[in-house]
């Protein structure tokens, strides 16, 4: 049998292109990449409200919500959600997400430095480093005011963060792949620069997005407050209104509480409303 013949051709790959933007704008491959794994973060959530609140926990409202990965899970489960977000696209993709599930449009373009709510709410969370958005003491305070404002007596804020530590070599570099059907997202963060005297972690993200008809690489450079320990407990001392119940890490287990030493990088910060 004669071997087929090869029309010379083949199928061209799809070309690169380069988009330099705020990924905070592509909330579809936003979520996909940060969305994958929420379920440890979820039942922290709710374990460590059952532990450490002192209220019935009902509303639960996310600072910086985002794509509202978490938010509307807690939703669907029968809570009252809300959230804010500086960015329209995120606000936009998470209400819509909110709505398919029969449920309020309930997040809204707002800044985590200056909002007030209606009602108190019983938890508020903010688990992913949004914190060191803010880029001063100044607007770090203002944001954990609001959030004392926003809580219930006995409420919970739960506030997750990376530390720089003082001593060791801080993580510079994290990696991480999400799939769903044909789409393909790499997410690269790389710190280009540490400036400790002016509390400065320059950091170059990217996503690299592939489908069977295209490549596409968002890149964005971001600047993110440094906190040392004793820096974010001097943060916190100064903001009478909640109390620091306990520390966790990342991976999320109530059982093992954390004790913060000089090389400790990845915290969430139980705060409850006193």
């Amino acid at each position: 049998m004669a071997a087929p013949r090869s029309s010379g051709k083949s199928a061209a790959k799809p070309v690169q292109e380069l988009v330099v933007d705020s990924l905070y704008n592509y909330p579809k491959y936003y979520e996909l990449i940060f969305g994958s794994d929420w379920k440890d973060e979820y039942h922290f959530l709710l374990d460590c409200f059952a532990q450490h609140g002192r209220r019935q926990l009902q509303k639960i409202f996310e600072p910086a919500c985002g794509t509202g990965r978490l938010l509307f899970r807690l939703g669907v489960k029968g809570f009252e959600v809300s959230g804010l977000d500086l960015n329209a696209h995120a606000v936009e993709y998470c209400n819509q997400r909110l709505q398919k599930q029969g449920l309020p449009a309930s997040v809204f373009v707002g800044d985590m430095c200056d909002f007030r709510l209606k009602e108190p709410v019983d938890l508020a969370f903010n688990m992913i480093n949004s914190f060191r958005h803010l880029s001063s003491e100044a607007q770090a305070l203002a944001h954990l005011r609001c959030t004392a404002k926003a809580l219930g007596t006995g409420g919970l804020y739960l506030l997750g963060l990376h530390l720089t530590p003082t001593r060791g070599v801080p993580t510079s570099e994290e990696n991480w792949t999400a799939r769903r059907g044909q789409l393909s997202v790499r997410s690269d963060l790389q710190t280009v620069r540490l400036d400790r005297r002016r509390r400065q972690e320059h950091l170059h993200m990217q996503f690299d997005i592939t489908t069977p008809s295209k490549r596409l690489r968002l890149a964005e450079d971001l600047v993110f407050r440094t906190y040392t320990w004793a820096q974010m407990r001097k943060l916190l001392d100064e903001v009478s209104e909640l109390e620091l119940c306990e520390t966790y890490d990342f991976r999320y287990d109530l059982s093992q509480p954390v004790v913060i030493d000089p090389e400790t990088e990845d915290v969430v910060f139980v705060l409850r409303k006193k």
